[in-house]
């Protein structure tokens, strides 16, 4: 079965997916924004060059964009979506920001889809910040039936001057809004369903193009900074012990796209991929007591406070039994021991 993660195939969780799709056996279409990441993404998996090729998209958020990339595929893994904390005016002009390459680029591969009998099923990577609704004064374990229209509402009404995660937060929200109402609307005469996958902050090794901790995305950097750099990346011991939220390994969510390629029931269906919610002091602490240390080159790892995480109790968790349920025993989670042990071993590899 060919498929195609559509957007960016050399993008942290979308590398992940490709390389477990091909160990499978299928034949995976990848895009990329250039020729240029295109020959690096090739460079990554040299031993498929037979079931992996590549295409160029430039702007996901182009009218008809993904047309040629989905030709002849069977199912689509979109994972294309910028995430930062750096937006400006989120619904700038041209579309340069957040809300825009969110909604547009995932409306593009839909659109495209539309065009395209041959595809069964897309599975698209939202967010668990499109459930999530943060500054609660209780304790919340969120689900499926949850949505964060809070920071939809913070960006309608303040703009450019709404926080920043408040911006990625509604960008995520929106896009997957707009995906499920596309998808109810043309749902009677197209020939695929729709999967939605929403994980919380994701962690673990990393196999895309980069080079260097700076280059790293907004959840693998600040897992860097925070458990790696002595400084804990500028956080107060306060923070590293009470500020954190729901994790998952980056094997994990690229193992759940592959088995909502397998499982039927999965069909329509909008899941929670989530492993347990987390400090930072529980992987500095882990990260010190692994023996011998997977980074020996950093003998100065951050200690924090430990022990400061053991017995907090975060104000947003995540039910996650929902996707357990549909896509079964095969969806194992990493430790927190493997994902840290894992981790540092792939930063020492590389000399960060």
């Amino acid at each position: 079965m060919p498929t195609v993660p559509a957007g960016s195939g050399n993008g942290y969780i979308a590398a992940w997916i490709v390389r477990l799709l091909l160990e499978k056996g299928y034949i995976v279409r990848a895009t990329a924004r250039t020729e240029e990441k295109c020959e690096r993404l090739k460079q990554i998996f040299p031993e498929y060059q037979d079931t992996f090729e590549t295409v160029v998209v430039e702007d996901i958020t182009k009218e008809g964009a993904f047309d040629e990339a989905l030709k002849g595929i069977d199912a689509v893994e979109h994972t294309a979506s910028p995430f930062h904390f750096k937006a400006d005016d989120p619904q700038g002009m041209p579309f340069v920001y957040l809300i825009g390459p969110a909604v547009n680029g995932t409306l593009g591969v839909l659109k495209s889809a539309l065009k395209v009998s041959s595809i069964k099923r897309i599975v698209v990577t939202s967010s668990a910040a499109a459930i999530q609704t943060v500054g609660l004064p209780e304790r919340k374990v969120f689900s499926e039936l949850d949505w964060n229209q809070l920071s939809i509402d913070e960006v309608n009404q303040q703009g450019k001057n709404a926080s920043q995660p408040s911006k990625y937060r509604a960008s995520k929200s929106l896009a997957e809004k707009a995906a499920w109402d596309f998808y109810e609307k043309h749902k009677a005469s197209v020939s695929w369903d729709l999967v939605v996958f929403n994980p919380p902050f994701v962690f673990g090794p990393i196999i895309h193009d980069i080079s260097s901790p700076s280059a790293l995305g907004t959840s693998a950097g600040d897992w860097y900074n925070s458990v790696v750099k002595p400084d804990m990346g500028g956080k107060s011991l306060e923070v590293i012990g009470t500020v954190g939220g729901g994790w998952v390994d980056v094997r994990d969510i690229a193992l759940a796209h592959a088995l909502a390629l397998q499982k039927e029931e999965a069909a329509d269906q909008r899941l929670i991929i989530s492993n347990s919610e987390f400090v930072y002091q529980d992987f500095l602490d882990i990260a010190n007591s692994l023996s011998p240390s997977p980074i020996p080159s950093h003998t100065d790892l951050p200690k924090g406070n430990p022990g400061a995480g053991k017995d907090f109790v975060p104000n947003i968790a995540y039910d996650a039994s929902k996707a357990s349920r549909i896509l079964g025993p095969e969806l194992r989670y990493h430790t927190m021991e493997e994902t840290t042990r894992d981790t540092l071993a792939d930063f020492e590899r590389r000399g960060w």
